[in-house]
Order: C-alpha cells, then structure tokens, then sequence
C-alpha cells in the first residue's frame, strides 16, 4: 500500500547548472548525491548499461525531495520540453509564504515566469499561484494558500 510520496525527479543536461539554479536561486539544500555510473545500480531502469548521476535537493531530510538526475549513458533521450498543457507534461509545486516577495526576488535572479501571481480560489481554499520554468524548461508552480476573508 501507498504510504506517501518520497521524490519527484526531472532528467537534466547540465547537471552542475541546475544544482546551482535550485540551490542558489530557489534556496534549497543539496540533501543527497549519488554516483550510479556501474550500470547494475540502474538495473530497475529497464534501460540496458544505463550510467547516472544524482543529486537530491530539498528543504530538510525526511520531506519530498526533487531528484536532479543527468544520464551519462545513453546520454539524450527524446525532448521532452513541451507546453504545460501537453500530454504527460510534469511540473513540481512548492509551497511559499509572502508569494509577492518570493516572485519579485526570484524575478530579480532571472527566474522566468509565466504571469505574475494570481488571487484564486482553488479546491483547497483562496490561494496566490504561478507558474515559471527552470533554466532547462522544467516547469514550476509556486503556491501560497491565503487566509480566508
């Protein structure tokens, strides 16, 4: 039975790149690296003689992490950058507190959004919600959940 959910993952070119953009621009902390270079550790992959590198960042150990995994072989698999709405399209959603700092400090570090935030009610209550991408075109969410009036 499903327990919870322990990361989420984006495939990656530059690997050093996007450790520095979710470490430096974003704030959070390399919680893991991993060397998977002897393709019996990828043997679960379904990927013959795959060699990866893993770097794990997140916020405090114990919490949802995102895995930043840059294949050594094979190296480029299809493209896969493609609009929000495609089919099997991803997106990472983080949680945030004073949405309009964090979007005008992220915005100042090059972070490319799509619209400033946007006031609505969702499913979940009255929320302040945007999107961006990251330095390869992963897309992101940014969520604060407001008080109620």
């Amino acid at each position: 039975m499903i327990t919870g959910f322990n990361h989420s993952g984006f495939v990656v070119k530059d690997l050093d790149k996007m450790v520095a953009f979710y470490r430096d621009v974003l704030g959070l902390k390399v919680m893991m690296e991993a060397d998977r270079s002897d393709p019996e550790t990828n043997l679960h992959l379904g990927i013959p003689n795959a060699r990866r590198m893993l770097v794990f960042v997140g916020k405090e150990a114990g919490h949802h992490q995102l895995e930043l995994v840059l294949y050594l072989y094979p190296e480029d698999g299809e493209e896969g950058h493609t609009t929000p709405n495609a089919l099997g399209a991803t997106h990472v959603a983080f949680n945030v507190e004073d949405m309009q700092r964090m979007y005008e400090e992220m915005k100042e570090r090059g972070l490319n959004f799509v619209t400033p935030p946007i006031v609505r009610d969702t499913p979940f209550g009255k929320s302040a919600i945007c999107f961006a991408q990251d330095p390869e075109g992963n897309w992101l969410e940014f969520l604060e959940r407001l008080p109620e009036d």
